[in-house]
Protein backbone atom coordinates (compact mmCIF):
# COMPACT_ATOMS: atom_id res chain seq x y z
CA UNK A 1 0.00 0.00 0.00
CA UNK A 2 3.33 2.24 0.14
CA UNK A 3 2.09 2.73 3.68
CA UNK A 4 4.77 2.98 6.98
CA UNK A 5 1.64 2.82 9.24
CA UNK A 6 -0.54 -0.42 8.97
CA UNK A 7 -3.65 1.78 10.95
CA UNK A 8 -3.28 3.54 7.04
CA UNK A 9 -4.31 0.57 5.18
CA UNK A 10 -8.12 -0.07 4.92
CA UNK A 11 -7.67 -3.15 2.82
CA UNK A 12 -8.62 -6.27 3.65
CA UNK A 13 -8.63 -9.00 0.85
CA UNK A 14 -8.55 -9.66 -2.55
CA UNK A 15 -9.78 -12.32 -5.14
CA UNK A 16 -9.37 -12.52 -8.79
CA UNK A 17 -13.36 -12.96 -11.09
CA UNK A 18 -11.70 -12.40 -14.19
CA UNK A 19 -8.37 -12.58 -16.52
CA UNK A 20 -8.64 -8.94 -15.55
CA UNK A 21 -11.21 -8.62 -13.00
CA UNK A 22 -11.27 -8.18 -9.21
CA UNK A 23 -12.99 -8.22 -6.16
CA UNK A 24 -11.57 -6.16 -3.67
CA UNK A 25 -12.97 -5.67 0.21
CA UNK A 26 -12.21 -2.63 2.23
CA UNK A 27 -13.20 -1.61 5.69
CA UNK A 28 -13.31 2.06 7.04
CA UNK A 29 -12.43 2.93 11.03
CA UNK A 30 -16.14 4.77 12.46
CA UNK A 31 -13.24 7.40 12.79
CA UNK A 32 -10.15 8.84 11.37
CA UNK A 33 -7.67 11.70 12.71
CA UNK A 34 -7.70 13.43 9.13
CA UNK A 35 -10.76 11.69 7.51
CA UNK A 36 -13.05 12.93 10.28
CA UNK A 37 -16.54 11.70 10.24
CA UNK A 38 -17.56 14.38 12.46
CA UNK A 39 -20.66 15.04 10.85
CA UNK A 40 -21.81 11.59 10.76
CA UNK A 41 -20.65 10.97 7.67
CA UNK A 42 -17.61 8.96 6.27
CA UNK A 43 -15.08 11.59 4.03
CA UNK A 44 -15.59 11.02 0.53
CA UNK A 45 -11.35 11.29 0.87
CA UNK A 46 -11.41 8.19 2.82
CA UNK A 47 -12.68 6.51 -0.94
CA UNK A 48 -10.09 8.34 -2.95
CA UNK A 49 -7.50 7.25 -0.68
CA UNK A 50 -9.02 3.49 -0.63
CA UNK A 51 -8.63 3.75 -4.63
CA UNK A 52 -5.35 4.74 -4.24
CA UNK A 53 -4.28 1.73 -2.11
CA UNK A 54 -6.79 -0.59 -4.81
CA UNK A 55 -4.56 0.39 -7.66
CA UNK A 56 -0.83 -0.05 -5.71
CA UNK A 57 -2.62 -3.45 -4.71
CA UNK A 58 -3.45 -4.96 -7.81
CA UNK A 59 -0.50 -3.68 -9.33
CA UNK A 60 1.48 -5.60 -7.38
CA UNK A 61 0.02 -8.86 -6.35
CA UNK A 62 -2.48 -9.38 -9.78
CA UNK A 63 -0.10 -7.63 -12.34
CA UNK A 64 3.91 -8.66 -10.76
CA UNK A 65 4.95 -4.80 -10.80
CA UNK A 66 8.05 -4.99 -8.73
CA UNK A 67 8.17 -2.96 -5.41
CA UNK A 68 10.45 -0.09 -6.13
CA UNK A 69 8.55 0.60 -9.42
CA UNK A 70 6.71 4.13 -8.84
CA UNK A 71 2.89 4.90 -9.84
CA UNK A 72 1.42 7.96 -11.01
CA UNK A 73 -2.00 9.57 -11.52
CA UNK A 74 -3.09 10.80 -14.92
CA UNK A 75 -6.62 11.04 -14.11
CA UNK A 76 -9.50 10.49 -11.30
CA UNK A 77 -12.62 10.57 -11.41
CA UNK A 78 -15.40 9.55 -8.84
CA UNK A 79 -19.05 10.24 -7.96
CA UNK A 80 -20.55 8.95 -3.99
CA UNK A 81 -23.98 8.73 -2.67
CA UNK A 82 -24.06 11.09 -0.41
CA UNK A 83 -26.29 8.93 1.17
CA UNK A 84 -24.38 5.97 1.22
CA UNK A 85 -21.51 7.70 3.44
CA UNK A 86 -23.45 7.76 6.89
CA UNK A 87 -21.61 6.08 9.59
CA UNK A 88 -22.69 3.26 12.04
CA UNK A 89 -21.77 1.76 15.01
CA UNK A 90 -19.61 -0.80 13.47
CA UNK A 91 -16.88 0.00 10.95
CA UNK A 92 -18.04 0.41 7.36
CA UNK A 93 -17.69 -2.82 5.35
CA UNK A 94 -16.85 -2.15 1.25
CA UNK A 95 -17.00 -4.16 -1.46
CA UNK A 96 -14.95 -2.60 -4.89
CA UNK A 97 -15.50 -4.37 -8.04
CA UNK A 98 -12.41 -3.64 -10.64
CA UNK A 99 -12.26 -3.83 -14.07
CA UNK A 100 -8.67 -3.25 -15.62
CA UNK A 101 -8.85 -1.84 -19.02
CA UNK A 102 -6.14 -0.20 -21.54
CA UNK A 103 -3.40 -2.53 -19.88
CA UNK A 104 -0.54 -1.63 -21.90
CA UNK A 105 3.07 -3.75 -21.53
CA UNK A 106 5.99 -2.65 -21.78
CA UNK A 107 7.74 -6.04 -22.15
CA UNK A 108 6.19 -8.24 -19.65
CA UNK A 109 5.02 -5.71 -17.06
CA UNK A 110 2.72 -3.23 -17.49
CA UNK A 111 2.92 0.35 -17.88
CA UNK A 112 0.12 2.28 -17.77
CA UNK A 113 -3.78 1.11 -16.97
CA UNK A 114 -7.49 2.31 -16.25
CA UNK A 115 -9.04 0.71 -13.02
CA UNK A 116 -12.79 1.00 -12.73
CA UNK A 117 -14.46 0.77 -9.48
CA UNK A 118 -17.83 0.24 -8.22
CA UNK A 119 -17.71 0.31 -4.66
CA UNK A 120 -20.76 -1.14 -2.68
CA UNK A 121 -21.93 -0.97 0.93
CA UNK A 122 -24.37 -2.68 2.80
CA UNK A 123 -26.01 -3.82 -0.87
CA UNK A 124 -26.56 -0.85 -1.65
CA UNK A 125 -23.88 1.90 -4.41
CA UNK A 126 -21.66 3.50 -2.63
CA UNK A 127 -19.48 4.84 -5.85
CA UNK A 128 -18.53 4.81 -9.43
CA UNK A 129 -14.70 5.48 -10.19
CA UNK A 130 -12.11 5.68 -12.88
CA UNK A 131 -8.77 5.94 -12.46
CA UNK A 132 -5.87 6.14 -14.79
CA UNK A 133 -2.24 5.71 -13.91
CA UNK A 134 1.30 4.88 -15.26
CA UNK A 135 3.98 2.43 -13.53
CA UNK A 136 8.20 3.42 -14.02
CA UNK A 137 11.27 1.33 -13.55
CA UNK A 138 13.59 2.96 -10.89
CA UNK A 139 15.63 4.24 -14.04
CA UNK A 140 12.78 5.72 -16.15
CA UNK A 141 11.70 7.13 -12.79
CA UNK A 142 14.86 8.92 -12.33
CA UNK A 143 15.16 10.14 -15.93
CA UNK A 144 11.74 11.23 -15.76
CA UNK A 145 12.57 13.67 -12.31
CA UNK A 146 15.73 14.85 -13.35
CA UNK A 147 17.86 14.58 -10.19
CA UNK A 148 14.37 14.81 -7.81
CA UNK A 149 14.31 11.69 -7.47
CA UNK A 150 15.96 11.07 -4.19
CA UNK A 151 13.13 10.86 -1.50
CA UNK A 152 15.04 11.12 1.27
CA UNK A 153 17.64 14.20 0.21
CA UNK A 154 14.45 16.02 -1.49
CA UNK A 155 12.24 15.61 1.47
CA UNK A 156 14.71 16.60 4.05
CA UNK A 157 15.09 19.84 2.51
CA UNK A 158 11.48 20.83 1.69
CA UNK A 159 10.67 24.47 3.30
CA UNK A 160 8.87 24.76 6.26
CA UNK A 161 4.94 25.41 5.54
CA UNK A 162 3.45 28.64 5.54
CA UNK A 163 0.79 30.18 7.93
CA UNK A 164 -2.53 28.57 7.25
CA UNK A 165 -5.69 30.46 6.50
CA UNK A 166 -8.70 30.22 9.22
CA UNK A 167 -10.15 26.92 10.12
CA UNK A 168 -13.70 27.73 9.57
CA UNK A 169 -12.74 29.11 6.39
CA UNK A 170 -11.97 25.29 5.23
CA UNK A 171 -14.18 22.98 7.68
CA UNK A 172 -11.21 21.76 9.65
CA UNK A 173 -10.55 21.65 13.26
CA UNK A 174 -7.02 21.74 13.67
CA UNK A 175 -4.29 24.04 11.98
CA UNK A 176 -2.33 20.62 10.60
CA UNK A 177 -4.81 19.83 8.71
CA UNK A 178 -5.08 22.66 6.38
CA UNK A 179 -3.05 22.70 3.36
CA UNK A 180 -4.23 25.99 2.27
CA UNK A 181 -2.16 29.51 2.84
CA UNK A 182 -3.57 32.72 2.21
CA UNK A 183 -2.37 35.37 -0.19
CA UNK A 184 -4.06 39.00 -0.92
CA UNK A 185 -5.86 37.64 -4.14
CA UNK A 186 -9.46 36.38 -4.08
CA UNK A 187 -10.29 32.61 -4.29
CA UNK A 188 -6.51 32.00 -5.04
CA UNK A 189 -4.10 30.45 -2.08
CA UNK A 190 -0.49 29.48 -1.48
CA UNK A 191 -0.40 25.54 -1.33
CA UNK A 192 0.39 24.62 2.43
CA UNK A 193 2.87 21.43 2.69
CA UNK A 194 3.44 20.30 6.00
CA UNK A 195 5.97 17.28 5.69
CA UNK A 196 5.68 16.93 9.22
CA UNK A 197 1.75 15.41 8.88
CA UNK A 198 1.10 11.84 10.21
CA UNK A 199 -1.39 10.99 7.58
CA UNK A 200 -0.24 12.61 4.50
CA UNK A 201 3.66 11.90 5.17
CA UNK A 202 4.08 8.81 6.54
CA UNK A 203 7.20 8.21 5.05
CA UNK A 204 9.65 10.22 2.94
CA UNK A 205 8.89 11.04 -0.81
CA UNK A 206 10.18 13.40 -3.64
CA UNK A 207 6.73 15.43 -4.07
CA UNK A 208 3.76 16.64 -3.21
CA UNK A 209 1.69 13.77 -2.84
CA UNK A 210 -1.70 13.33 -4.58
CA UNK A 211 -3.57 12.81 -2.02
CA UNK A 212 -2.79 16.27 -0.75
CA UNK A 213 -3.73 17.80 -3.62
CA UNK A 214 -6.97 16.27 -3.49
CA UNK A 215 -7.62 17.98 0.02
CA UNK A 216 -6.54 21.24 -1.28
CA UNK A 217 -9.58 21.28 -3.76
CA UNK A 218 -11.81 20.26 -0.66
CA UNK A 219 -10.83 23.03 1.15
CA UNK A 220 -11.34 25.38 -1.74
CA UNK A 221 -14.30 23.98 -2.60
CA UNK A 222 -15.13 24.75 1.08
CA UNK A 223 -13.91 28.10 1.23
CA UNK A 224 -15.86 29.25 -1.91
CA UNK A 225 -19.28 27.81 -0.07
CA UNK A 226 -18.46 27.33 3.92
CA UNK A 227 -21.26 25.55 5.41
CA UNK A 228 -20.35 25.32 9.30
CA UNK A 229 -17.61 22.62 8.29
CA UNK A 230 -20.49 20.19 6.83
CA UNK A 231 -19.79 20.55 3.20
CA UNK A 232 -17.97 16.99 1.66
CA UNK A 233 -16.40 16.44 -1.68
CA UNK A 234 -19.18 14.00 -3.08
CA UNK A 235 -17.41 14.37 -6.88
CA UNK A 236 -14.26 14.98 -8.55
CA UNK A 237 -12.89 14.68 -12.20
CA UNK A 238 -9.03 15.74 -11.84
CA UNK A 239 -6.28 15.99 -13.67
CA UNK A 240 -3.11 15.64 -13.03
CA UNK A 241 -0.21 16.81 -15.55
CA UNK A 242 2.76 17.15 -13.22
CA UNK A 243 4.15 16.60 -10.39
CA UNK A 244 4.42 19.28 -7.67
CA UNK A 245 7.55 20.14 -6.28
CA UNK A 246 8.36 21.25 -2.64
CA UNK A 247 10.67 23.94 -3.34
CA UNK A 248 8.52 26.18 -5.65
CA UNK A 249 5.33 27.95 -4.87
CA UNK A 250 2.01 26.45 -5.90
CA UNK A 251 -1.15 28.41 -6.23
CA UNK A 252 -4.03 26.91 -5.77
CA UNK A 253 -7.37 28.53 -7.84
CA UNK A 254 -11.17 28.27 -7.43
CA UNK A 255 -14.17 29.44 -9.08
CA UNK A 256 -17.84 28.68 -8.92
CA UNK A 257 -18.96 26.09 -11.22
CA UNK A 258 -22.76 27.10 -13.37
CA UNK A 259 -25.22 25.45 -11.27
CA UNK A 260 -28.58 23.77 -11.62
CA UNK A 261 -29.49 25.52 -8.43
CA UNK A 262 -30.26 21.83 -6.37
CA UNK A 263 -30.44 23.03 -3.22
CA UNK A 264 -26.91 22.13 -0.99
CA UNK A 265 -24.70 20.97 -4.34
CA UNK A 266 -22.28 23.50 -4.87
CA UNK A 267 -19.98 22.78 -8.58
CA UNK A 268 -16.76 24.20 -8.29
CA UNK A 269 -13.59 24.55 -10.77
CA UNK A 270 -9.90 24.71 -9.12
CA UNK A 271 -6.71 24.60 -10.60
CA UNK A 272 -3.25 24.47 -9.23
CA UNK A 273 -0.41 26.38 -10.63
CA UNK A 274 3.41 26.18 -10.13
CA UNK A 275 6.23 27.08 -12.13
CA UNK A 276 3.23 28.82 -14.96
CA UNK A 277 1.48 25.29 -15.97
CA UNK A 278 -1.12 23.73 -14.30
CA UNK A 279 -0.40 21.14 -12.04
CA UNK A 280 -3.50 19.85 -12.15
CA UNK A 281 -7.11 20.77 -13.42
CA UNK A 282 -10.41 19.84 -11.44
CA UNK A 283 -14.25 20.13 -11.45
CA UNK A 284 -15.57 18.87 -7.98
CA UNK A 285 -18.50 19.12 -6.17
CA UNK A 286 -19.73 19.86 -2.83
CA UNK A 287 -22.42 18.93 -0.95
CA UNK A 288 -23.91 20.03 2.04
CA UNK A 289 -23.87 16.63 4.72
CA UNK A 290 -25.40 17.88 7.19
CA UNK A 291 -29.32 17.24 6.42
CA UNK A 292 -28.23 14.06 5.00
Amino acid sequence: MHRAALAEVFLTGWNRVAPDSFVVTAQWPRTHSFYSSEYGTHDPLLLCETIRQCGLLLTHTAYDVPFGYQISWSRLQYSANPRALHTAPTPAEITLHVKCTDVRYHRTLPASMSMHMEAVRDGSLLSIATVKFGQHSPNVYRRLRGGRGDAASVFSTAPKPPDPVALDLVGRTCSRDIVLSPTSEHRRWNLRVDTTHPVLFDHPIDHVPGMLLLESIRQAGHALAPSNGAMAPTSMDVSFNRYVEFDSPCWIEAEPSPSDNTPGRHPIRVNAVQGGSFAFTASAEMTDVSNL
